[in-house]
């Protein structure tokens, strides 16, 4: 048949063809094999390969290179890049807390001790004065005091005739002109009058007037028609809380005494021209360069608290401020409370707290204004020491980080981080105890935050998953 010659021809043709392709497009081809088919067959060996296939198993798998703009984004700075040192660590009973004021101390009131009217207000709420600093200018209304005030004068005028008239006398009982009978008659006058000035002095007392007061009206022989109230000290009462009216007028200004108490006018209680009765409060200060923390201990922490107070250990203190908690540190215990409250069934503690001045300026008019670094009302909590450790590396809990039953720290090694596997022996809400079993040694710099973001920077270089719940504890 004739097809038979025909198909060999077209077959021969057919091989010369394909083998002509081939041998152009060989390279094509294999791409394409090494696209499509390479991927499948290393999938279906996967179960077969080594895990660390594609790895470098060098020094570098387990440390991670930071450069200068890394190292500042994860905030280590040399605050946080120090060389660890064995350390005494406190083991703490954590406790809530607020901020209080002092009792009798942070808080001042100021009450006029004589009636009259309200002349001057010489502060204004917010401002900040001294001790000593005019605050008020009263005109004395009070009939009683008026009158009191007019006796002693005739008293101290009837005195002062009775002396000259025994200075008199006197001279003539030397040269026998007159009796001594009479001269003794005018000593006892004038001992009768000073018993009664005396007698008056002490009633200007109980109105309220001072020493000074009463030297002034004694010396000037005029009535007392104003007073200028001045603020008190919360420390003592050395100076006097009212002033003449006739002293000069003091402004407000800057404390030259770092010690000197620094009052903020709370409230104003009257108006200029108004009248008030003796004993009216006129405003109230408030002194904060002191203040409290009152902890709350349950019951079943009272004897750990009682022993905190027998060793002398110090408490430390912790604010929330969201981004970066404020630690308080090395606070003493002023005393436990000797009976726990009914309502909370808590027992208080206290402990001293200096505060911190972030805020002194003056206004266009002269006037003081500061602010404090603690509040009042502010919520903390309170560690208490319960156990000492001694001979411990201690690490804030940023500095490590957790991966399953493994945990992890960053040792600096010239430009890079080491990561080293660690014993934690204790961790609380704060710091972390490590094992001094060799992985670490005093002198070590190691990273002190940011090791999460580390440990992740490590798995992402490694080509792992990261886990997104690494470093923290639930």
């Amino acid at each position: 048949m004739r097809w038979k010659p025909v198909a060999a021809i077209l077959f021969v043709i057919a091989l010369i063809v394909a083998l002509i392709l081939d041998f152009q497009y060989n390279g094509l081809i294999a791409q394409w094999t090494r696209a499509y088919l390479q991927p499948t067959e290393v999938e279906a060996g996967s179960e077969d390969q080594d895990d660390h296939s594609g790895h470098d198993h060098g020094s570098h798998e387990n440390s991670l290179h930071l450069t200068e703009q890394a190292r500042k984004n994860l905030g280590l700075t040399a605050e946080y890049l120090r060389p660890i040192e064995l350390e005494t660590f406190y083991r703490t009973l954590s406790v809530p807390g607020i901020i209080v004021e002092r009792p009798g101390k942070t808080r001042l009131q100021v009450a006029t001790p004589l009636t009259g009217i309200v002349t001057d207000l010489l502060v204004t709420e917010g401002e900040t004065v001294i001790p000593g600093t005019p605050l008020f200018r009263l005109r004395l209304t009070h009939e009683d005091l008026v009158q009191t005030q007019t006796q002693f004068l005739q008293t101290l005028g009837e005195r002062d005739v009775e002396r000259r008239e025994v200075t008199r006398l006197e001279g003539l009982s030397e040269s026998g002109a007159v009796a001594g009978r009479l001269l003794l008659e005018r000593q006892y006058a004038v001992e009768k009058l000073e018993a009664l000035l005396q007698a008056q002095r002490e009633a200007l007392r109980l109105h309220g007037l001072t020493e000074r007061h009463l030297q002034e009206v004694e010396s000037t022989r005029k009535l007392l028609q104003e007073l200028e109230i001045v603020a008190p000290s919360p420390q003592d009462h050395d100076h006097d809380d009212l002033r003449l009216s006739t002293n000069p007028f003091r402004q407000v200004s800057m404390s030259e005494d770092p010690h000197e108490a620094e009052l903020i006018i709370l409230h104003l209680r009257v108006a200029r021209g108004q009248s008030v009765q003796a004993g009216e409060t006129l405003c109230e200060l408030a002194d904060y360069s002191q203040l409290r923390i009152e902890g709350k201990a349950f019951e079943k922490d009272a004897d750990a608290i009682a022993r905190a107070e027998q060793q002398g250990w110090k408490l430390n203190a912790v604010i929330d401020r969201g981004d970066e908690d404020q630690v308080i540190e090395n606070l003493p215990i002023s005393y436990v409370a000797n009976a726990v409250n009914e309502e909370t069934r808590t027992l208080p503690f206290y402990s001293r707290l200096r505060n911190v001045l972030v805020r002194d300026e003056k206004d266009a008019e002269g006037k003081r204004f500061i602010s404090w670094k603690y509040r009042l009302g502010q919520r903390l909590r309170v560690f208490v020491p319960v156990e000492v450790w001694e001979q411990q590396f201690v690490l804030p809990n940023e500095a490590v980080v957790r991966e399953g039953a493994d945990y992890f720290v960053f040792r600096e090694n010239g430009d890079d981080f080491e990561q080293v596997p660690v014993h934690v022996k204790y961790r609380d809400s704060r710091s972390s105890v490590i094992a001094n079993d060799g992985s670490i040694f005093p002198g070590d710099v190691i990273a002190r935050r940011a090791a999460h973001q580390m440990q992740m920077a490590i798995k992402n270089a490694a080509g792992g998953g990261v886990d997104p719940h690494a470093g923290h504890n639930h």
